[in-house]
């Protein structure tokens, strides 16, 4: 887990005995390729922290596949079931293995209620993430295909490298052929 609490260290101060409440309240997992760890219609009853690899969250319209983010090191979970108490709208699948820590989301949510320093985290991250929802939502209203794939590129290299293009394509709103035509002509 030392690179989830580095991660950590880095978005605010988390001391040794909160590194060391947190590693006594999670299980190391680790999960193939296009294993889901979340699934639209369920209660997955647990939350993760990424140490190594990448997911990506997914919506299911239509009978087709709507991506609506990735995810590498740091926290996956249901919003709808950690804040809602309510079935996932979305999948969460790993796009290549993945080594995770487990902690139930009951158990999140008291050490969020009780550790001021996982409290000030979890508030920062959920900042962090409403600000990358309002850019995206933002880009896709204002910004050319090239222009979002541009700034994809700029914002999450890693994803770039490593996710499927017809991932990368779906999270843009393009198509598959779009994207190719955009990458042909760099």
């Amino acid at each position: 887990m030392t690179r989830v609490i580095n991660d950590m260290r880095e978005i605010c101060p988390i001391s040794e005995e909160t590194a060391d409440l947190l590693r006594s309240v999670t299980k190391r997992r680790l999960f193939p390729k296009k294993y889901q760890l979340i699934k639209e219609g369920t209660y997955t009853k647990f939350a993760y922290f990424i140490e190594k690899g990448l997911t990506r969250s997914f919506w299911l319209v239509d009978g087709k596949e709507v991506t609506t983010s990735f995810a590498g090191r740091g926290i996956v979970f249901s919003m709808d079931e950690l804040y809602y108490n309510k079935a996932s709208e979305e999948f969460v699948e790993t796009i290549e293995e993945v080594e995770a820590y487990e902690i139930e989301v009951s158990c999140l949510l008291r050490l969020w209620e009780t550790n001021i320093e996982l409290s000030n985290w979890g508030r920062i991250i959920h900042q962090n993430e409403y600000r990358r929802l309002h850019r995206s939502h933002k880009e896709l209203l204002t910004l050319s295909a090239k222009e979002r794939y541009e700034q994809m590129k700029l914002q999450f290299p890693e994803v770039c490298m490593r996710a499927n293009l017809g991932d990368i394509a779906s999270y843009l709103g393009i198509t598959l052929s779009t994207l190719s035509r955009i990458r042909a002509n760099k």
